[in-house]
């Protein structure tokens, strides 16, 4: 009897492991997709920054240039000012938290004079 009783508690034992070990792969699977998502955030950030700067020397529109540079996801995520001969782009990159992703902002800057 006291053997049934412990194989029992062993294998309860193991499926709390398993559920908290499920839990932690989750958890750091949204964290990597966190960080992957805010790096490629900034790459596109940067992008955008350098095509507003070449549309600012040529004379074009700074905004249209970088709202053509950005992928569609960003249109609705990202800010654009003009300092000067500065573009900055700001962006807030998606996540998979809501309230995460407001509180993330990344900003690039770029900046660029004719001869």
């Amino acid at each position: 009897m006291d053997r049934v009783l412990s194989v029992r508690a062993e294998s309860g034992q193991a499926s709390v492991e398993a559920v908290a070990g499920i839990a932690v792969l989750v958890l750091g699977g949204l964290v990597c997709f966190q960080l992957l998502a805010t790096g490629y955030s900034v790459t596109v950030a940067d992008g955008a920054a350098t095509a507003g700067a070449v549309a600012l020397v040529r004379g074009d529109s700074v905004k249209a240039a970088v709202k053509e540079a950005l992928p569609g996801w960003a249109n609705s995520r990202v800010s654009v000012r003009r300092v000067g001969e500065k573009v900055e782009v700001s962006i807030r990159p998606p996540s998979p938290f809501t309230w995460l992703s407001e509180r993330i902002e990344l900003t690039s800057g770029a900046s660029a004079r004719s001869k």
